[in-house]
């Protein structure tokens, strides 16, 4: 079974990759909705954020207040720590538990897991592939701001809130280049599909152990 990381700044458009690889049959562990999962109401970690950083965080419904964390974290580095503290070992046992679901239901599954802070927390697990999808802050920058409606100045600090585009080259097997239009997107994540269900483990020749052509 490849397990493969997927990862990527904001508006890279990771997304596309994934779904793309969905429909060629990968089983696709979205890291971020596992975090919604795992802090939804009465769940511990809920209360551990909510012990963490006050009860103003839980809304009315009992439900997370992302935004009130959010503003409270935002640009705090030892929040952000404390934060994650709480939050990255539920996720990491949650993906751990479905990477292992996959493998029993098919042996043979490619999993992918969309995860956008690999760099951050998961850099050094044993993926067998990591792949980055890669464009310019400039031209993730315009998307944000004409395709999500974000105001420039927010979609300026959410791409300095992440790591560096040059970090995650450094980590990365294959880049997937989506500068361009979203055919040659597609093309390249169709070639990524081919060459990944015709290796075997036994081929590998990457750093993270596969036969993929690196980057």
């Amino acid at each position: 079974m490849p397990l493969i990381a997927l990862t990527g700044g904001i508006a890279s458009g990771k997304s596309t990759i994934a779904g793309r690889l969905a429909e060629h049959g990968a089983v696709i562990v979205d890291a971020d909705r596992i975090v919604r999962e795992v802090q939804s109401p009465g769940s511990p970690v809920l209360a551990d954020i909510a012990a963490a950083f006050g009860d103003e965080v839980i809304t009315t419904d009992g439900a997370l207040d992302r935004a009130r964390l959010a503003s409270l974290v935002f640009g705090d580095d030892d929040a952000v720590t404390r934060l994650n503290a709480i939050v990255h070992p539920a996720v990491r046992a949650e993906s751990a538990r479905r990477f292992a679901a996959a493998l029993a239901a098919d042996p043979r599954t490619v999993v992918v897991y969309d995860v956008p802070l690999l760099v951050e927390a998961r850099v050094d697990d044993p993926w067998d592939l990591v792949v980055l999808a890669h464009a310019p802050a400039s031209l993730r920058l315009t998307r944000l701001v004409e395709l999500r409606g974000m105001a420039e100045a927010d979609a300026r600090a959410r791409i300095a809130s992440q790591v560096p585009d040059e970090r995650r080259l450094e980590i990365a097997d294959v880049v997937v280049d989506t500068a361009g239009t979203l055919a040659a997107t597609l093309a390249q994540t169709d070639d990524l599909w081919r060459r990944v269900t015709a290796t075997s483990p036994d081929d590998a020749v990457g750093r993270h152990g596969t036969g993929a052509q690196p980057r």
